[in-house]
């Protein structure tokens, strides 16, 4: 269902911050009750209990990487204690976050991975136009997703979201989504995601920002005017059309963008964007 789509991309965009159910359900447009039943229905867990499995192992993961500060991680999960953590990552896992830190592992723990409603069939439609681009030089935070796991995507944004505005040389006003072609070529399994901003120039990244550059060449531009956790059906009619087009590139690391311009609302998940293909002239 849409609703619990929208209500999925707010846990995932804002799980970092203080979240209600009341936030929830004012993003996903129902009410408390209904969308407690509607999600309870359709995840097969309350809200507030996926928020926090998603929360707890999103936490997991840093102290499995070895974190250094339980009470920062504690904290960013939505814990005002180290203690009120210890309990309720007990009650999650059956380890404590110093037990896991200690493990470096992740072995055996019951992880609460992002869930991600299906797209909707993709039609076939037009693309809005065509744009050509001069080379372009990207900064921003990249990770690997398998398809099927791409219900995270929401979460790279929303620690990105606090470094815009701060990157040396950067191009303000609209942010994108990189779909590249994974490092490992042989991969069919998945994709590098890319959130990021234009830049002036790769050469004072600061630490923990990747940076890639993008040639030239010409777009097939599809607009997204819903919500943006459906987004997908956007990107599998644009997929679908290129397909069909005959215009296709034979090869390259870009698969495809997504293009955030200034009026998009990430807090809302409203405000429209833009969905480029690369294509041959």
């Amino acid at each position: 269902m849409q609703a619990v789509g929208k209500a999925l991309w707010y846990i995932e965009s804002h799980f970092g911050e203080p979240t209600t159910l009341d936030d929830v359900a004012e993003a996903s447009g129902l009410s408390r009750f209904h969308l407690s039943r509607t999600f309870a229905a359709v995840v097969g867990q309350p809200v507030v209990a996926y928020l926090r499995g998603r929360r707890l192992t999103e936490a997991a993961r840093q102290l499995a990487d070895g974190a250094p500060d339980i009470l920062q991680v504690a904290l960013g999960a939505g814990y005002s204690s180290h203690e009120a953590f210890t309990r309720a990552f007990r009650d999650q896992f059956g380890l404590t976050p110093d037990e896991t830190r200690s493990r470096r592992s992740l072995a055996d723990l019951k992880l609460v991975e992002p869930i991600r409603m299906p797209d909707k069939p993709a039609t076939l439609i037009a693309p809005a136009r065509f744009v050509k681009s001069s080379n372009m030089l990207f900064a921003g935070l990249r990770k690997y997703f398998r398809f099927d796991d791409r219900g995270g995507i929401p979460n790279i944004w929303q620690a990105f979201g606090p470094m815009l505005g701060a990157i040396p040389g950067e191009v303000q006003g609209t942010a994108y989504g990189l779909c590249l072609a994974p490092a490992d070529k042989d991969d069919e399994a998945g994709f590098d995601y890319f959130a990021a901003v234009q830049v002036k120039s790769l050469d004072e990244l600061p630490e923990g920002l990747s940076g890639t550059r993008i040639a030239g060449r010409n777009w097939a531009v599809f607009r997204h005017a819903g919500h943006v956790s459906s987004i997908g059906s956007t990107c599998g009619s644009a997929g679908e059309w290129l397909a069909q087009s005959g215009r296709a590139p034979k090869s390259g690391p870009m698969q495809m963008i997504e293009v955030y311009p200034p009026q998009f609302d990430a807090r809302t998940g409203l405000g429209g964007c833009e969905v480029w293909v690369p294509v041959v002239d």
